[in-house]
This record gives structure tokens, sequence and C-alpha cells, in this order.
């Protein structure tokens, strides 16, 4: 299990060696942590607000989740996903050898957030996010196009335990983060294949204690 230790220090650099995990609970810090506990490495989760002083100085969009490595600063959770799997290939999250295997691993990632994490995104945005005035009723549309991008899912699954084959990967991570976040938001998931392979990586050991070490809400 990986070592953790939540606190709010200033995000800067990291202790003994660990990764710093910037975000909040619920967010998409969740991937990250995730991750981190697949990879079995010590990290610290530093919890702050949304476009706080602090995520400004690391990320000039003020959001999360941002990953503390020394002096380096990654954002976007895809990114610090690629770059733990590259930066641990012992342990075989990552893409396969060769620009085929990165054009693999590449096109599951952007398939995950560019069409199955839209029509999510669109919907939290208007009944949440967006200026009171600038909202709109998008929940029949963002249905409409979550159940394409789930049939598409559906189809890039076919004869494959995980995504990228036989293996967990860290797009298993990313695409099983933005199906519990479908689940919870009352998606309707008409695939027994989606649903059966959501159960499979969601139930794995690691998620559940990235969720108890601030991956979830309070």
């Amino acid at each position: 299990m990986a070592a953790l230790r939540h606190d709010t220090l200033t995000a800067s650099g990291s202790r003994d060696g660990a990764y710093k995990a910037v975000g909040f609970r619920g967010s998409r810090v969740s991937r990250v942590l995730w991750m981190l506990e697949e990879l079995q490495v010590p990290y610290e989760f530093v919890e702050t607000e949304l476009r706080s002083d602090r995520l400004y100085a690391l990320n000039p969009s003020g959001k999360c989740p941002v990953l503390i490595d020394g002096d380096l600063v990654v954002t976007d959770s895809a990114a610090i996903c690629i770059y733990l799997a590259d930066k641990h290939a012992e342990k075989n999250m990552g893409a396969a050898p060769g620009p085929a295997g990165r054009a693999q691993m590449d096109s599951w990632m952007h398939f995950a957030q560019s069409e199955l994490e839209a029509p999510l995104w669109n919907k939290l945005r208007h009944h949440y996010l967006l200026p009171e005035d600038l909202r709109v009723e998008v929940g029949p549309a963002a249905a409409h196009d979550f159940a394409s991008e789930v049939k598409a899912l559906d189809r890039r699954l076919e004869g494959r335990e995980y995504a990228l084959g036989g293996r967990f990967s860290a797009v298993d991570v990313l695409v099983g983060e933005i199906g519990a976040w479908a689940r919870n938001a009352r998606f309707r998931i008409e695939s027994d294949r989606v649903n059966a392979y959501l159960d499979r990586v969601l139930s794995r050991p690691a998620r559940a204690r990235a969720q108890a070490n601030g991956g979830a809400f309070k």
C-alpha cells in the first residue's frame, strides 16, 4: 500500500521523494490517487480548493489535479497517468513498446476524455458550474451523446478484458473513473459488456484505497 500523508503544506517539491497529488475530494484527482495506489509508490494527497491561489501557482487554469514530482509539475489527469505509467514502466501500466503501442494508448486516452467524458462534463457545467443565466437544459442531449459513446466503448472492448487487452493499464484507470462518474450521475449504461468491464476495474483494491485516501467525497 502506498504511504499517504494528507496535509496542506505548500505544494512545492515533495518530502522524502514522495509524489504530491494536489486537488479536492471527489474531483479528477481520484484518477491520480488510484494510479499511485496501483503503482504502490509513496505519495501525499494535498487537499485544496478549485481555483485556489495554490492551484493557480501550479496550473494557469487553476484546475486540478496536479502532480508534483520534485521540480516537475504535471497537469491534466490523463497526462499525469501517462507520465506515471512511463516513469514506472516496470509495472506494465503504460503503452506497449514502439509507436504502435503508444498510438493505441493515445487513441484510448483521447476517446475517454474527448468523447466518453464530454457529455458528463457538459451536464455538470450546466447544472452546477456555469453562471445561472448561462445554464440551459442539456440533460436529454447529454444522455443521448453518452449512450452513443457507450456503444462505441462496447465495440472497443469486444474480445478484451481490459482496454489494452489482457492487462490492466492507465487507460483503465481513466475509463473506469469516467464510468463511476456516469453511474453516480445516473447516466444509463445499456451494455452488458461495458458494465461487466466497469465492475471488474472498479472493484480493484487499489481503487478502494484511493477512494478512502481522498478520491471520494466526504
